[in-house]
């Protein structure tokens, strides 16, 4: 359950930094507002994407990973891995938005972040599914 509550608090944590960044963007923004966010290569544009991306998947994963900690207190290694694996990949994710070039342009991180959420949520579903059919 630790694994848990620390993967959920580390997304939250996420959530929160990156959309204080956005607020922070904002306020130093020196052209207009509109202007900067529709310049793909504009600070103020990065943050609003990544905070964006990162609120598309950090309730699910939460969800999925409180269910599977209340489910079972004392993981099993790989689960706790593939929990930790998750905020890992989110927070590869936003790190490759915020340094891209662009947010069009491909980014090791952004690729790494995005495939490593897919396949974690994907394994935490399955993971789930797994324990829910051992309950029929």
């Amino acid at each position: 359950m630790a694994t848990s509550l620390l993967s959920v608090g580390l997304l939250g944590l996420l959530v929160f930094l990156l959309g204080g960044n956005v607020s922070r963007e904002r306020g130093s923004v020196i052209k207009t507002q509109h202007e900067a966010e529709g310049d793909p290569a504009s600070p103020l544009r990065k943050a609003i994407r990544a905070h964006g991306n990162c609120i598309e998947y950090a309730p699910m994963l939460s969800l999925m990973i409180l269910a599977v900690g209340l489910r079972s207190p004392l993981l099993p290694t790989w689960i706790a891995a593939v929990m930790l694996a998750a905020v890992a990949s989110r927070y590869a994710h936003a790190i490759g938005v915020l340094t891209g070039a662009s947010v069009y342009k491909a980014n090791p991180l952004k690729f790494v972040g995005a495939a490593g959420t897919y396949l974690t949520g994907a394994l935490l579903s399955v993971i789930l599914i797994w324990r829910a059919a051992a309950l029929f």
